[in-house]
């Protein structure tokens, strides 16, 4: 019984001469322009020099076309180098390679059809699985006959073995030998990316389970989730909190909200955009698990913090208020110049909520409510009302009127929450927040780039010529962010804002340090230079 089986064929090159007992007999020949072991300088001359008693058509590419009187096959394949080889025992006629199917770059190597002959002393039928195996590429042919230590049933000669005297034989064992060391080295470099792959995942598990740490690397969270962060985080929350199963929430719904609202950041920000968000929806989280708040606030709230922390800077721009109003930007028209970004921001999560359809299920009242308190949360992170905001928790923990069984009272902490997790970066370590400090301040210069060339007037802060990194976090930490955490501290004085306030001094002697260095480094430049004077 004869079935067909793939695999790579020895190759006859085209630089000596082809043996007369090679032409002599019956059979098919393989060869490839490609090679250096025999043929000829011009192909023409070898198509020339068969003769036998069958018809044979060689196919274009730089060949005759002629008939020669062989009875077997020879193809040739110009485009990727590749000898086809075929061996038959009747009269053929290969008319072009349009019947076979070119070889792609990067896939499985070229299918080449043979017929295997079984021993004769297995007379029975071959079982499908043999007929599948026999019919996989040759790769898995050979290494799985090569490792179980089956023998080669057929020689690899160029022409039928019941023929005596024919073509040269080419050693089994050395295309064995290659196949097996490609394949061994082809495993080894997956078997390498598998262990990176399951250490990344172990890692990614790890810091999913520390999701309450204040040490908390969002930008290794990033990575390993190849730039997914946002909705890989805000996913693993929505499951912590047990928000999916309360409010019945569809994971395809919630998926396609979560993906729509990190496309909605933009990647070219260097500060802005969602892997902020992510920082400081986990910021949220760790506030929500704080001992005062995690007593008092109800699913509904936590939902709406932690919408609010992925939601709260939706496309933004990249710039800054005064930027879009003093260029008459169509935004700062649209909400007369309050709180432009804000309201944009607001406006994006509603769409995208509604697009989604992720809380379609609610009543028209409950959608309503959630919308208008989302608005609230976010339009609070306005930094032009800072002061408004500090001045009311000031004056509500000094008359110690803060009841978290208040519905009113518990929105208003988790606006303070938002802020404070908006601007958290300087109370993270130094590690973390020095990247973060560096990052706004590339936005804020690159604004300022932008104002210089069109000739505007730069924005405070975004000159880079008079400007320094170390100058903005000094005045950022000493007028908005340790005002406000220490009225958080007052609030809910737990070990979290304890190392909060740790880190924020830490940080900004830390910059107060790099600051006097480059002082320092430049009175002494400024006297080398009267010296030389």
């Amino acid at each position: 019984m004869a079935l067909c089986y793939q695999y790579q064929l020895p190759v006859l090159p085209l630089d000596r001469p082809v043996p007369k007992h090679v032409l002599s007999r019956r059979g098919a020949i393989s060869f490839s322009s490609s090679s250096s072991l025999f043929g000829c300088a011009n192909p023409r001359v070898l198509s020339q020099t068969f003769s036998n008693s069958s018809n044979l058509w060689i196919p274009s590419s730089g060949w005759e076309e002629r008939f020669l009187e062989r009875r077997g096959a020879i193809s040739y394949e110009s485009s990727d180098q590749t000898a086809l080889y075929i061996r038959m025992l009747g009269d053929v006629r290969v008319r072009s390679r349009a019947g076979f199917q070119p070889e792609r770059r990067d896939s499985h190597p070229y299918v080449d059809f043979r017929l295997l002959h079984l021993p004769p002393e297995t007379g029975e039928l071959a079982s499908a699985k043999k007929i599948r195996r026999l019919l996989s590429f040759q790769r898995y042919f050979r290494t799985a006959h090569l490792f179980r230590g089956i023998p080669s049933r057929n020689s690899l000669c160029i022409l039928d073995d019941n023929y005596s005297g024919q073509a040269m034989m080419l050693p089994d064992l050395l295309l064995c030998f290659q196949d097996f060391l490609l394949n061994l080295i082809n495993c080894w470099f997956q078997n390498l990316l598998l262990l990176s792959q399951l250490e990344e995942i172990d890692r990614l598990q790890c810091m999913l389970e520390k999701n309450g740490s204040w040490n908390f690397d969002i930008f290794l969270f990033d990575r390993l989730t190849n730039g997914n962060s946002l909705i890989t985080l805000t996913f693993h929350l929505f499951k912590y909190h047990g928000l999916i199963e309360h409010f019945h929430l569809d994971l395809v719904k919630l998926r396609r909200f979560l993906i729509m609202v990190q496309e909605d950041y933009h990647r070219n920000n260097p500060y802005h955009n969602a892997v902020h968000a992510a920082d400081v929806t986990q910021a949220m989280h760790c506030y929500l698990k704080e001992a005062k708040l995690a007593k008092s606030v109800s699913p509904w709230d936590v939902l709406l913090g932690l919408l609010a922390a992925a939601t709260h800077d939706m496309d933004h721009p990249g710039v800054n208020q005064p930027f879009l109003i003093k260029t008459n930007h169509y935004l700062a028209n649209l909400y007369k110049n309050t709180s432009v970004l804000e309201n944009h921001h607001w406006r994006s999560a509603v769409c995208v909520l509604q697009e989604s359809k992720l809380f379609s299920h609610l009543s028209v009242e409950e959608s309503y409510q959630m919308e208008s308190q989302l608005g609230s949360l976010i339009l609070a992170t306005d930094i032009s009302r800072q002061n408004e905001f500090l001045s009311q928790l000031r004056t509500r923990l000094d008359m110690s009127d803060l009841c978290l069984d208040n519905a009113g009272h518990r929105h208003f902490m988790l606006q303070i929450a938002l802020k404070c997790a908006d601007i958290s970066n300087p109370c993270r370590p130094w590690e973390l927040s020095k990247q973060w400090s560096e990052k706004v301040s590339q936005e804020f210069f690159h604004q300022g780039d932008i104002e210089r060339q069109h000739k505007l007037d730069i924005s405070q802060l975004c000159d880079r010529h008079t400007e320094t990194v170390a100058n903005i976090q000094i005045g950022f930490i000493t007028y908005v962010v340790k005002p406000l955490f220490v009225e958080w501290t007052r609030f809910s004085n737990t070990t979290l804002s304890q190392t909060m306030l740790g880190h924020l001094s830490l940080n900004n002697a830390s910059w107060k340090g790099l600051l006097q260095e480059r002082t320092q480094s430049g009175d002494d430049a400024d006297s080398v230079c009267e010296e030389m004077d």
